[in-house]
C-alpha cells in the first residue's frame, strides 16, 4: 500500500518526526476531501481517461491523494509521490 511505503520510508530514514507529521497531514487531507470532495484537481482524470478522478496534495509532503467521488463518500485509489510518473503508476501499480 502506498501510505505504508511512505511511512516506512520516513521511519527507515530515521525521520520519525517526519513520519508522524506525514500521518497527521494525510489525516487532515482525508478530512478535507471528505468534506469538500469536489475541490481536488481533475488533471489526471483527463490524462488517464478516468472520469471523476481527482487529486489532492498532502500539505507539506510531496504526495498526492488520488480519489473518486461516490454518492456514499470518497474512494481513495492511491497516495503517490509527486516525483513519480503518476499516469504510469495508475496503470501499473504492481510493477513500479
Amino acid at each position: 500500500m502506498d501510505v505504508n511505503d511512505a511511512v516506512a520510508y520516513y521511519f527507515g530514514a530515521g525521520a520519525e518526526e517526519a513520519a508522524l507529521g506525514f500521518i497527521d497531514a494525510l489525516a487532515r487531507a482525508y478530512v478535507h476531501i471528505g468534506r469538500h470532495s469536489g475541490t481536488g484537481s481533475p488533471r489526471y482524470a483527463h490524462a488517464l481517461g478516468l472520469p471523476g478522478l481527482r487529486a489532492w496534495p498532502v500539505a507539506g509532503y510531496p504526495y498526492l491523494i488520488l480519489y473518486v467521488e461516490r454518492a456514499e463518500g470518497v474512494d481513495v485509489w492511491r497516495v503517490l509521490h509527486t516525483s513519480r510518473d503518476i499516469p504510469a503508476w495508475m496503470h501499473e501499480p504492481d510493477t513500479m
